[in-house]
């Protein structure tokens, strides 16, 4: 298409992949891309006076009101009739999918224009474009209005990048089909068993906690594959988390889009670490508040958030002291050890059950370490486990850097690497026709 049609072109086809799963909540994005457009203007034509900032205001309480009353109000009310003994009807609204993305993709971009660190965009086609782009609308990553403004007015085309975003795409959903959902199985599995132990929640916590990072980085390596072919450079949300050595540390590698979004607009804001001490301490909490609070509607989601916020605040005072004088090696299980806790939290079903997982994970009621059903169940599936450890650090990445480095391994790579991707998507081709419906985890948020 001529480049002036080929927002366009992009605009209905996103419209229309969002249609197809959300007939009736297609009007909501619309009206909060409608929104966000004339917010934007509002706040350009009144700039250097009080109306841009009151424009602001109303741009960032519509969008959050929407988002809080289509994904929040049953939270509220179930919350209000437990505490005060009341009988409100719960309103049992569906949650619009990608809600909690897009809605931050909007109030990035007005607060940008406030800031200036953005232009307004007076075209509602690019706009539109930006926030409906089918690639990443869903399941993120959060894409800022300011990475991608350049790219609405003029981007550019290659074989180079269609095929980096083929390769990136089948490497996602490879991830995603081939050991998100294989350790899928294995984590309702363990946590079904009649026989409980100690050795097996503990390993459904390694298995959930790699799923959800298969999965979603999966979702993200297909979003930023997608893009590259069409000529939009999404930043990478994931960087190896796992290799971390502190919890600070993890949330710069993890969901990136997420965190950096939290701190350029709420904890710079609210005076970041250049405050007092208790100051701090209070910008902590209302951040990991939020943080988990953004996840889902439940308390499991909000005692996530708290648990990643008790840890950044240890670290800061304590730990980090105490770990610069011993192995690194030791800094990093603690890590690994928070890490599995905080996603058994993140996938429990309701506060009792994160308590019923957690006490099993330490022996409560006495039940055992080990059983032959453990031991059958782990052995089935060893292979996948291996897989995926190895595959959430970068000796991969590693590997094929060295390779390519050599004459005779650059050419090995180039010819493997279309061969492999052939492969893979044959495998998940064959995963999908003989599978059942698995959709992405973070869909639900």
């Amino acid at each position: 298409m001529p480049f002036r049609c080929k927002n366009l072109v992009l605009l209905i086809a996103s419209l229309f992949f969002y249609f197809y799963g959300e007939p009736i909540y297609t009007v909501l994005m619309l009206v909060t891309i409608l929104s966000s457009y004339l917010h934007g203007l509002l706040i350009d034509k009144f700039r250097g006076t009080v109306w841009s900032k009151v424009f602001l205001w109303t741009s960032v309480i519509t969008s959050i009101g929407a988002l809080g009353f289509f994904k929040y109000s049953d939270f509220f009310i179930k919350n209000v009739n437990s505490l005060f003994k009341t009988e409100f009807a719960l309103l049992g609204l569906a949650l619009p999918i990608g809600i909690s993305f897009y809605t931050f993709q909007t109030l990035s971009y007005t607060i940008d224009v406030y800031r200036g660190d953005a232009k307004v965009q007076k075209s509602p086609i690019r706009l539109a474009t930006y926030v409906a782009l089918f690639p990443q609308l869903i399941a993120g990553p959060i894409v800022r209005y300011t990475t991608v403004e350049e790219e609405l007015s003029s981007r550019t085309h290659s074989f180079e990048n269609f095929s980096y975003g083929v390769t990136r795409f089948v490497i996602g959903l490879s991830k995603k089909v081939l050991i998100a959902d294989t350790l899928g199985a294995l984590a309702r599995t363990l946590h079904g068993m009649e026989e409980a132990t100690v050795a097996a929640y503990w390993f459904y916590a390694v298995a959930v906690s790699l799923q959800l990072y298969f999965d979603f980085s999966g979702y993200s390596d297909m979003a930023i594959g997608l893009g590259r072919i069409f000529g939009f450079h999404f930043l990478e949300n994931f960087n190896y988390p796992f290799i971390s050595k502190s919890i600070a540390e993890f949330w710069r590698r993890w969901h990136m889009s997420l965190g950096t979004w939290f701190r350029d607009y709420v904890y710079i804001p609210l005076g970041g670490n250049r405050v007092s001490k208790w100051r701090w301490l209070f910008n902590t909490l209302v951040v990991w508040f939020l943080t988990g609070f953004w996840h889902g509607a439940d308390w499991t989601f909000i005692i996530w958030g708290l648990f990643f916020a008790m840890f950044l605040m240890l670290e800061k005072f304590a730990l980090n002291k105490f770990f610069a004088r011993i192995p690194r090696v030791f800094s990093h299980i603690y890590v690994i050890i928070a890490i599995l806790i905080s996603f058994v939290i993140f996938s429990a079903d309701g506060l009792s059950g994160a308590v019923a997982d957690l006490g099993a994970m330490f022996g409560a009621d006495g039940i055992p370490f080990w059983s032959g059903e453990t031991a059958y169940y782990l052995g089935g599936y060893a292979v996948v486990l291996l897989v995926a450890i190895f595959g959430a650090t970068p000796l991969v990445k590693m590997i094929v850097s060295k390779a390519k480095e050599t004459r005779i391994g650059s050419v090995v790579c180039n010819i493997l690497e279309p061969v492999f991707v052939i492969v893979m998507l044959l495998i998940v081709t064959a995963y999908f026709v003989d599978g059942s419906f698995s959709p992405f985890l973070y869909f639900r948020f």
